[in-house]
């Protein structure tokens, strides 16, 4: 896990990032290009988990989009921008204002 988000082993990639590339139509050709540190084997094995855990990979897009919802951070990028950020999931939440 990094930062309560799967990851591919030695990398800072998390699953949740290939497996939407994935599904929006790239193929692992297409990942390898914008990951080519991480091989065929490692890039299979990502989306091998995604498909074998769907409930954990849409709980955790779901955790992204809600905080980026929340810091505004979605009306700042282009739609469809594939930025990855890192999610405070494994952190305690700051007390929230208001």
């Amino acid at each position: 896990m990094l930062g309560g988000s799967p990851h591919v082993a030695g990398s800072r990639v998390v699953v949740r990032r290939l497996w939407a590339f994935f599904k929006s139509g790239a193929t692992v050709e297409r990942i390898l290009k914008r990951y080519p540190q991480l091989g065929p084997a490692k890039v299979f094995d990502a989306l091998a988990f995604a498909y074998d855990n769907p409930e954990v990979i849409e709980a955790d897009l779901l955790r992204e989009q809600e905080i980026l919802a929340k810091s505004g951070e979605r009306a700042r990028r282009p739609a469809g921008a594939p930025e990855q950020i890192e999610l405070p999931f494994a952190s305690p939440r700051p007390p929230e204002r208001g």
